[in-house]
């Protein structure tokens, strides 16, 4: 199927008299006939649903859906992106290993990373992305588990070199894990470029309303942990909670999202609800329509603010001209580039504020990727917890407005922009 089909049939097929949109099943047990059948199942040796912790048929379709819509071999859904991004880098490490991360992240990412990670005894190296590969290399160590980097920078829209990022980790033996939340599966595919997995805050742009929250693993099964054993070894050996399986000689190709949920998901408990689940497939069978309104009006909005007197610079990877255009021109659809666009305001926090604060139709929200235009200030709220320096590395000043242009008309997103800057 092509993709906009995928959208809407992927993951569930009803058969004859089951339902014709995708059920919410809000139960979390299910029954079976035998102790046999379900021995069958907490032993890995049966598919099928006995607990909503692990597995659930509605959140089952959904990762079905995502995962061909990546192109990949399994996938998992989450209670929230956050849970996503941990469980990722949690199913690769233990105490004493250690992560490379591009600094051009989410600031909640980076504190997950950065503070929360080390608590669990994992480090972290954060790095300019933009570095030769020579610079590169010498953040690598021994012990060093994954790289870690999102398709499109939130918010600094800066877009990463996937396909030699990902060489470089594969060159060190590791995996590369990449955030596609800005990006979307319907705009880029990090599979098709080297990335071995990839993650997603599916309350942003895949369930779209912002009406539920969740997040995604999604596995591409083309890293070879059998041919690097010595540093996966949980893959290659016997689990004895699972009374000696192992995950590679088991499972092939979707070791890596087998075991995250056989061991972290069983453990931590954070699988998406089935009713959250059911608003991300809504979402997603209207995905591609979206993505193309959401770039268009994007589109225009930035060619509108990087020709105000008041825009002291703007970041957006369609702009001709733009640090990350041509980056957008090989890895995004058509050179698109989602409707998230970052800029800085003449006078600096103030003017930022000022500017905010004048909206009338564009709302100040700690959200971004909505179906409704909203705006948010950055170094004040979701990267609050930042250093100067880690906000200078993250792209960040303290006057860069985050602006996501949502599905309304466009001319009444620029008239409400170009009110507001008029009392900046």
């Amino acid at each position: 199927m092509e993709f906009a089909t995928k959208c809407l049939h992927g993951g569930y097929e009803p058969q004859n008299g089951e339902p014709g949109a995708l059920p919410i099943i809000q139960s979390t047990t299910f029954k079976y006939d035998s102790t046999a059948q379900v021995a069958k199942l907490f032993d890995l040796q049966a598919a099928g649903f006995f607990y909503s912790r692990l597995a659930n048929p509605t959140v089952d379709a959904v990762e079905q859906k995502i995962t061909a819509l990546d192109g990949g071999v399994g996938a998992i859904c989450t209670s929230s992106g956050h849970a996503a991004c941990f469980i990722s880098v949690m199913n690769l490490c233990k105490a004493g290993d250690h992560v490379v991360a591009c600094s051009n992240l989410y600031g909640g990412t980076i504190h997950l990373l950065g503070v929360t990670l080390k608590r669990f005894g994992v480090d972290v190296t954060f790095v300019d992305q933009n570095q030769s590969n020579e610079e590169l290399q010498q953040y690598f160590k021994p012990n060093t588990k994954a790289v870690f980097g999102e398709t499109i920078a939130n918010p600094s829209t800066v877009i990463l070199d996937i396909e030699r990022i990902a060489k470089l980790a594969h060159d060190n033996g590791v995996p590369l894990i990449v955030d596609n939340t800005f990006a979307t599966p319907y705009l880029c595919r990090p599979m098709e470029f080297g990335a071995d997995i990839v993650v997603y805050s599916t309350t942003k742009y895949l369930e779209g309303h912002a009406l539920g929250l969740g997040g995604a693993v999604v596995d591409s099964g083309n890293f070879d942990w059998a041919a690097h054993a010595d540093k996966f070894p949980e893959f290659v050996e016997p689990d004895e909670s699972y009374h000696g399986c192992v995950y590679t000689e088991a499972f092939g190709k979707a070791a890596y999202i087998v075991k995250c949920r056989a061991q972290l998901i069983r453990d931590l408990g954070c699988l998406q609800s089935p009713q959250n689940a059911f608003y991300v497939n809504l979402g997603l069978e209207t995905l591609p329509l979206r993505m193309e309104q959401y770039c268009a009006n994007a589109a225009k909005v930035a060619e509108f603010l990087a020709d105000h007197a008041k825009v002291k610079s703007i970041s957006y990877p369609g702009l001709e001209g733009d640090a990350s255009h041509a980056l957008a021109q090989k890895y995004l659809r058509d050179g698109k580039s989602s409707g998230v666009i970052s800029f800085v305001l003449d006078g600096s926090r103030e003017a930022g504020a000022r500017f905010i604060d004048a909206l009338k139709l564009v709302r100040l929200e700690v959200h971004v990727a909505d179906i409704r235009s909203c705006v948010l200030h950055p170094a004040s709220s979701s990267h609050r917890q930042l250093t100067d320096e880690q906000l200078a590395q993250a792209g960040i000043e303290s006057g860069t407005v985050r602006l996501s242009v949502g599905l309304e008309d466009v001319g009444e997103i620029i008239a409400d922009l170009e009110q507001a800057l008029a009392q900046a």
